[in-house]
């Protein structure tokens, strides 16, 4: 039982808690684009800087941009049995780093391993903060 469980936050405390939920995240995810660029040929970050604000980034693009993206290839992505979501991972993740000027993505399996990773690490952190009752 998480020592959260039984806590009833206040509306700044909630705030508060979302924040460094929010932060934990982008750690986490700035975390994975590094280890992905040491590993990955084709991934490229020029400093850790240039890959808090990919991080930034990636979480914008997922949250506004990536679900009407999911949508709209939903028949797609049913056809494949999901596998199309993939394509859509490394497709965010190759569209963060045109838009951030230190991330460089120079193959295509660039994109779909370092999204890949991050997708995975994301998943990861996601369970950390709701099995801990963060959110």
């Amino acid at each position: 039982m998480s020592p959260f469980a039984d806590l009833s936050y206040t509306k700044k405390q909630k705030n508060e808690v979302e924040m460094v939920a929010f932060i934990f995240r982008l750690i986490m995810t700035t975390i994975a684009v590094v280890i992905s660029a040491y590993y990955i040929p084709g991934l490229e970050i020029k400093d850790l800087t240039d890959a808090i604000i990919f991080g930034i980034i990636l979480g914008f693009i997922n949250a506004f941009i990536r679900p009407i993206i999911s949508f709209l290839t939903l028949p797609i992505t049913m056809l494949t049995l999901g596998l199309f979501a993939l394509v859509i991972n490394a497709f965010t993740f190759w569209l963060a780093s045109e838009i951030s000027y230190g991330v460089h993505i120079l193959t295509i399996a660039g994109a779909f391993w370092g999204g890949g990773i991050v997708w995975i690490v994301s998943i990861f952190a996601n369970i950390f903060v709701k099995s801990n009752k963060l959110i």
